[in-house]
């Protein structure tokens, strides 16, 4: 009898689950994002509504509507997972507290805006395939390079804070940054996979065009946290998308940028980091510190389930001229509570562990890793900016995406971890374990506008 025979047999890539796992998630966050003007942000909490905000709520409509048509409404077959119940737990939450909010007419818009992107990262957690969420990242890149050639052909007017910094349409810079810092993340995700070339879509060379082209325009916007967020997730990648090796490159090149840097960039890196900006501005992180302290006080009114969703996006303009938290975890904290902001701490806790399990498997490692790195983008660009607890922009979307995708992940299955490959054997080593049904996997043998930013 053959070897051959004894080795676990590939089985096809699983078919699409529909032109539904691209449009949808991108649809719903260009919506929320790409303006074609701009307006003050006491007209956003006042719940007024223009054409723009009309075409933004409708599209969040049809995509609910179009998941109604095509799967129903019927409970889950499957058992939820702890995950998938966190994410409904933060978006459940989150919505029912617009009932309690002062700007009513806001937060029950963000409220349901916030269900309906659950629910599209719930279905794409039970359907889709790794094939889809892997074009979802293409096309998500090719958008953000398309928008970098708009924002350089045609810059739209700009405000007093952001005349020196990069960005297109009426996106903010900080907004522009995020976009930039996901694509810087995702390209070189899919650039390191030298020992999977069949996940790349593109020419390696495109890659590294793509990611010099993106993190040009990211210095370009002068968004310091989104630098920082990018930094540190492009570390917490190189760490886990490639395993020991990965680690090894992190604290080769890391040194090597790092002294590069220091000696022939100072100058610059420094430029940057002050952006023109008097001292105290920058002791006070652009007025944030200011904003926290009155963020606290709103917070100490109503501790437990906090003011309610888009508190925080009008309570401080009077006093300050901000609108939001400006912090993920502060802005949670203002707008429900220690409950909210506990469950919602507890998601990104759950997200990370499930990640970190998931990247113990060589087959799923660079998946993971990458999801880690934005993850771990998040994180730090959270400390200067609320995106990530609040609904309907690309941050609150992203997060669940990557819910999404790592259930993708959990369903494909993958090999052992290292050490259990070691114990098993060669034979065991040389393929991926069955752990999911055939239908679920890919490879597996189973298978900037109504902002109020500081920045």
């Amino acid at each position: 009898m053959p070897v051959t025979s004894l080795l676990p047999r590939r089985r096809p890539p699983a078919p699409s689950a529909g032109r539904w796992t691209l449009v949808l998630p991108l649809a719903i966050m260009l919506a929320s994002d790409y303006k074609l003007r701009s307006r003050d942000i006491d007209q956003a909490v006042g719940g007024s509504a223009d054409l723009t905000v009309l075409l933004e709520i409708g599209i969040y409509g049809l995509a609910a509507l179009f998941l109604v048509y095509r799967f129903g409404l019927r409970l889950p077959t499957r058992r939820t997972t702890g995950l998938l119940f966190a994410g409904w737990a933060f978006a459940g939450f989150v919505a029912m507290s617009s009932l309690w909010s002062p700007f009513k007419s806001l937060g029950v818009v963000r409220g349901g805006q916030l269900l309906i992107t659950m629910l599209v990262a719930h279905t794409l957690a039970t359907r889709a395939t790794r094939a889809d969420l892997r074009r979802l990242a293409h096309t998500f890149i090719a958008i953000v390079l398309v928008s970098v050639a708009i924002g350089v052909a045609h810059p739209f007017p700009r405000t007093k804070h952001t005349e020196d910094r990069f960005n297109w349409l009426f996106v903010h810079p900080v907004i522009a940054g995020v976009y930039l810092g996901i694509a810087v993340l995702l390209t070189v995700g899919y650039l390191i996979r030298w020992n999977a070339p069949q996940e790349r879509l593109w020419h390696p060379a495109f890659y590294a065009g793509a990611m010099a082209v993106l993190v040009g325009a990211l210095v370009m916007t002068g968004t310091r946290g989104a630098a920082l967020g990018c930094a540190a997730g492009l570390v917490v990648l190189l760490f886990t998308a490639r395993g020991p090796r990965g680690r090894v490159d992190v604290l080769v090149l890391g040194a090597a940028v790092a002294a590069l840097g220091v000696l022939a960039f100072s100058d610059t890196i420094l430029a940057f980091v002050a952006r023109g900006e008097t001292t105290e501005k920058l002791a006070s992180l652009n007025s944030r510190t200011d904003l926290w302290a009155l963020a606290m006080k709103a917070y100490a009114e109503s501790p437990v389930f906090g003011r309610g969703l888009g508190a925080s996006r009008g309570l401080f303009l009077d006093d300050i001229g901000l609108g939001g938290g400006h912090n993920a975890f502060i802005n949670a904290l203002v707008d429900n509570g220690a409950v909210g902001a506990a469950i919602f701490a507890g998601l990104l806790l759950t997200l990370g562990f499930v990640l970190l399990m998931l990247a113990r498997h060589r087959t799923l490692r660079s998946d993971a890793g990458m999801l880690l790195g934005i993850l771990g983008f998040f994180l730090a660009d959270s400390m200067t900016t609320e995106g990530l607890a609040a609904p309907a922009n690309v941050s609150g979307i992203w997060l669940l995406l990557l819910i999404a995708w790592t259930e993708t992940l959990r369903r494909q299955g993958g090999d052992p971890p290292d050490d259990a490959a070691e114990h098993a054997g060669p034979l065991a080593a040389a393929g991926p374990t069955v752990t999911a049904s055939p239908a679920d996997p890919e490879y597996t043998d189973a298978g900037y506008a109504d902002s109020g930013y500081a920045e």
